[in-house]
């Protein structure tokens, strides 16, 4: 499997434990960098991610930045992603296996770095279930998706004066 891999500089301090062991987890590990803690933006590394990952150029993603709620939201905005916040390694597996998560998202100032080493490991082992209860709810997750889980005539929160 191949695992685009993006930090931002407050996911730097666990870039060195991650990337190794992505491969020696079996997988290849397609770094998106960043490797120094001079600030950056997080969207852009969970674009440059989610892109790979929906291009087919990695299988799966791993984001991190200070507290994996950035990455995760603004991951979750690209089309055929399904990112989130992981900080304890049963979410880790169940997210795959239950939700099909494809990008995970970590907290670098939240959790240790032999958290997070868990933590992959249980997200890149674990497999999609199949199950027929999950393939239906996770129909449903693409039907909000594809309309944007929104009305047709429905304002949304940016034309009521939030950002």
């Amino acid at each position: 499997m191949i695992v685009a891999c993006g930090f931002d500089h407050a996911g730097v301090p666990l870039r060195a434990r991650l990337l190794p062991l992505i491969e020696a987890e079996g997988h290849e590990a397609l770094d998106l960098g960043t490797d120094n803690t001079t600030p950056i933006d997080y969207p852009d590394k969970a674009l440059e991610v989610g892109q790979a990952v929906v291009a087919g150029r990695a299988d799966r993603g791993i984001i991190v930045c200070g507290s994996g709620a950035g990455v995760s939201v603004a991951a979750c905005k690209i089309r055929g992603i399904r990112a989130t916040t992981v900080e304890d390694t049963y979410t880790a597996h169940q997210c795959v296996e239950h939700d099909n998560v494809n990008v995970l998202c970590l907290g670098g100032r939240v959790i240790g770095t032999e958290v997070a080493a868990e933590i992959v490991e249980a997200f890149l082992r674990a497999r999609f279930s199949g199950e027929e209860r999950h393939v239906r709810r996770l129909a449903k997750v693409a039907e909000i998706e594809r309309t944007g889980g929104v009305e047709d005539d429905a304002p949304i929160a940016e034309d009521r004066g939030r950002p």
